[in-house]
């Protein structure tokens, strides 16, 4: 798969695109205007950046007041702070006062890598799909990415978008479009699905360009919208091949994975299926691809958690 850019980076120029024609969007920012490519954006329209330093919980605060005031505000910072240490004001200020903040998880999953758990964001589904009120979103690629941002800009409720750091493939489209709410069909395929979101939506895809060299052709959905998650797309998908592997970077507890679980229990819907994502322990400590690797969320894991799903019944 062709590479294009990080999703980070797109992001930064897609919003800059837009605050171009919106003198009323600003971007607030905890120190991370740098780690999140943001300084062409700091030169073009300075007046349009606030840098709060780091301060999160302030950042949201100040973001809410923003927003309250009718600016168009996008807040970011790394998603292991901005969803922990500013939970609280995330659920409040934006989430319970109907602020329409566009909340920026950058460097997230476990894309600091070797700086340790500390700086992994593995909890931040389970911790936003509980709060009423907000709808969470992690692209799979730049186009996702691009198409994110523009949803976000006009969207009157609170959202949180999700981004790592590394160089994402450009991913095939069965349909070339994008709504928020509505998956995204990758690949088709009746032998098995993959229903990811983020930058496991790659790993996915490549597992099932491999199995198609053995015959199983795999269906990928990138389901970018964890919260509301599009129950449709996740009703065909089981119905039609019988087997899902859920796939994202995020603990197994509260997230894509549960969610899709629940629903299948919820309706009755009887399938194989298998979560795949962070176990309940202590993440090892590496980079991303590393990281990967060593729980089987990589594009060779995948095909192996595949494979041996195909040869039970």
């Amino acid at each position: 798969m062709e590479l294009g850019q990080a999703n980070l980076e797109v992001f930064a120029a897609t919003v800059l695109e837009l605050a171009r024609e919106d003198s009323d969007l600003l971007v607030v920012t905890s120190d991370s205007r740098g780690s999140a490519k943001l300084a062409p954006f700091a030169k073009s329209a300075a007046g349009q950046i606030i840098e709060v330093g780091i301060a999160e919980q302030n950042l949201v605060g100040v973001a809410a007041g923003l927003a309250a005031a009718g600016k168009n505000v996008f807040a970011v910072s790394p998603a292991c702070f901005l969803t922990a240490r500013s939970l609280e004001q995330i659920k409040n200020d934006l989430c319970y006062s109907d602020r329409p903040v566009t909340v920026i998880g950058i460097s997230a999953g476990v894309s600091y890598g070797a700086l340790g758990t500390t700086h992994h964001s593995l909890h931040d589904y389970a911790a936003l799909r509980a709060i009423h009120n907000i709808t969470v979103v992690a692209p799979a690629d730049n186009f996702e990415t691009r198409e994110a941002v523009r949803a976000a800009a006009k969207s009157a409720k609170p959202l949180y978008l999700r981004f790592g750091k590394k160089r994402m493939p450009n991913l095939p489209r069965v349909e070339p479009s994008f709504a928020l709410g509505k998956a995204s069909l990758i690949r088709e395929g009746n032998d098995l699905s993959f229903l990811a979101c983020g930058e496991t939506v790659a790993a996915a895809f490549e597992a099932a360009e491999s199995l198609a060299k053995e015959g199983v052709q795999s269906r990928v959905l990138s389901l970018h919208t964890v919260k509301p998650l599009d129950k449709p797309a996740v009703i065909k998908a089981l119905t039609e091949t019988r087997r899902v592997i859920t796939v994202e970077e995020h603990s197994v507890h509260g997230g894509l994975g549960e969610a899709c679980a629940a629903f299948l229990a919820e309706e009755g819907i009887q399938a194989r299926f298998k979560i795949i994502g962070f176990p309940d322990e202590h993440t090892v400590t590496g980079n991303q691809d590393e990281i990967f690797h060593h729980y089987g969320m990589d594009g060779p894991g995948l095909a192996a958690s595949a494979r041996k799903m195909l040869s039970t019944h």
